[in-house]
Formats: structure tokens, C-alpha cells, sequence
């Protein structure tokens, strides 16, 4: 029997599982960074797996970045993608590649209520579109729309775009990044990289020393209130990923809702309903009642981009 090779490809994790016909196997993950190429990781996930007698036909690969032409270049790590090297090497049939974030925004339809948690009031509309954002390594953006000739999904690099400020505070801290990468852009400050920004931008404000911090660090101790550089840094992200919301919610009209994935905000669900968050997704003034009418939810899943890439394996047969 043909089955079906479906990869997340990230720049930090690479998520590898066998689709075949409805059924699919356990998700494996390894880092990215340990392998050369895109090639050797799916060799090496292959590999190290008993194949039950299936024979690999095709693959459906979403990856970090935007794709081009059958291409992409991972945006914040060094692979580089085409279909046709990808069906060379590993001898199939067909490969498909798409960005991530369009693969994980072909899930919506697929997402129950156990795979998301409601931050805020709204009530979404089944007709309309749904804004999907992921902080994660980076910080991606799609637009799922559903229509009577089809379903549609727009993906772009809305991450990429001029972060706003909306006080002096985040002003300051825009100055800071702006002195330091010239152009700042929202994922300077909505991903695991933007949250140390944050952290480190906070620090040398205050003029106090503090040690070098990972993402998981600012997230744990911002929570467990142990130590307030933390605190206010988790506040900022909070703060800015209401606001850029807010933004992709106007500029797509997603009263179907909006959803947020990515590694770190399962973590956060608790400290998010308690933070800026909801507050400033609705802060735009004129519009202040038709974003309150606008659901946000968090994206609790493991590994949700399989659902998008399930249904596009399942599409693309």
C-alpha cells in the first residue's frame, strides 16, 4: 500500500509521520540544527522506523518560510527546499511544500474544542475567515476562508511587517530593537528570539545585570513570579501580540475568529487571560466593538499542522 510521508519542518524542530490512507502514525521530532539538509533528516526518519510493508509514494511538506516555485528557504535556519531535489533523493512520486502556517490554517475546519482555549468574549461566525498567528522561533501568519466554490487559505509574511508602538514604554523598547536590527518587525518581539528582546531590552533599560535568559526561562519565571524583569517582558509579548491580533483581525475581517498556535503559548494560556492580551486586540478605537465580537483562541494541540497537512495529503491525492 502507498502511503503518504507528511512533514512540520521548523527551524528549530523538524516533525516527521507516515499518513496512511486515514490513519496516521506517531509524529517523530528531531532537531533541526543536527542535520545538514532537509534530506538527511527525512533519510534519517525513515530509517529508524519499521516500515510495516508500506511503500512511500508522496510526501506533503509545510516548512518555515515562505515558498516560491516549488522553493523555500527556511527563514531562520539554513535549509533550503525544492520539491523536485526532494523527490529525487528520496525517490517518490510527487512532493508537495507549502509554508507552514498555510499548512496549519488547512486544519481550522478540523479543530474541536478540545484543541483550543477561549481567551475573551465573541462568538465566531462559520462563514467567515479565521486569522491564524504562531509565535514560535519565528512568528507566522495565514488567513483561512471558507466559501460556497471552495475553501481558501491566504499565506503571506505578515511577521515580517513594521511592529507598531501604542505608549512611551513600547516606544522605548522599539528604539532599543530599532538600534540593534534597523528594521523591526513583529517577530522581533513575538517569538522565542522576540522574548528574550524583550528580557534584554528590559534589562538594559533598568542598567541592572542579568544572566543571559532562554525563552523557557522568561515564560517560567514571569509565571511562577520570580522575577519581575521576567514578568514584565511576558507583559510586553503580551501586550504586542494583542495588538498585532487586533491588526490581522481588521485587515483579513476573520469574524470567524482568530487563532494563535506555536510553541509557547500553551504555556501561557492562564498568565495570557490574566495580561494585557484581550484588552488591547480590541483597543482600536472605532472599532472597538466589532473586534469585541471577534473570538480569540489558543491553540492547545500537540503537533496541530498535521491536521492542515492531513487534509491537504488527502486533497492532492
Amino acid at each position: 500500500m502507498t502511503a503518504c510521508l507528511l512533514a512540520d519542518i521548523g527551524a528549530t524542530w523538524a516533525r516527521f509521520a507516515i499518513l496512511n490512507g486515514s490513519e496516521l502514525g506517531a509524529i517523530e521530532a528531531v532537531p533541526t540544527g543536527a542535520y545538514a539538509s532537509a534530506v538527511d533528516a527525512i533519510r534519517h526518519f525513515l530509517n529508524t522506523r519499521k516500515q510495516d510493508g508500506l511503500t512511500l509514494g508522496r510526501a506533503v511538506i509545510a516548512a518555515a518560510g515562505p515558498v516560491e516555485g516549488g522553493r523555500c528557504a527556511l527563514t531562520n535556519a539554513a535549509w533550503v527546499m525544492t520539491c523536485e531535489e526532494l523527490t529525487q533523493a528520496l525517490h517518490l512520486g510527487s512532493v508537495q511544500l507549502v509554508n507552514d502556517l498555510e499548512a496549519l490554517a488547512w486544519g481550522v475546519p478540523c479543530f474541536g474544542s478540545q484543541d483550543v482555549v477561549g481567551i475573551g468574549g465573541g462568538a465566531e461566525l462559520a462563514s467567515e475567515p479565521v486569522v491564524v498567528l504562531a509565535p514560535g522561533t519565528g512568528f507566522g501568519m495565514a488567513c483561512f476562508s471558507p466559501g460556497r466554490s471552495g475553501n481558501r487559505v491566504l499565506a503571506g509574511e505578515g511577521g515580517h511587517a513594521t511592529l507598531a508602538a501604542t505608549d512611551a514604554a513600547e516606544t522605548a523598547i522599539i528604539d532599543f530593537l530599532r538600534q540593534r536590527h534597523g528594521h523591526v518587525s513583529a517577530e522581533r518581539v513575538l517569538s522565542g528570539r522576540g522574548l528574550m528582546n524583550l528580557h534584554e531590552a528590559l534589562t538594559a533599560q533598568g542598567q541592572v545585570h542579568a544572566p543571559v535568559a532562554t525563552p523557557e526561562q522568561v515564560v517560567r519565571e514571569a509565571v511562577y513570579g520570580t522575577c519581575d524583569t521576567a514578568r514584565q517582558a511576558l507583559d510586553l509579548f503580551c501586550g504586542f501580540l494583542g495588538s498585532v491580533a487586533g491588526n490581522a483581525a481588521l485587515t483579513f475581517g476573520s469574524r470567524g475568529g482568530v487563532l494563535i498556535a506555536g510553541g509557547i503559548m500553551p504555556n501561557i494560556v492562564d498568565y495570557l487571560d490574566k495580561s494585557p492580551f484581550r484588552e488591547r486586540f480590541e483597543r482600536k478605537g472605532r472599532l472597538r466593538r466589532y473586534l469585541a465580537r471577534i473570538p480569540t483562541r489558543i491553540v492547545v494541540r500537540r503537533d496541530p499542522t498535521f491536521l492542515g497537512l492531513m487534509a491537504l495529503a488527502h486533497e492532492w491525492q
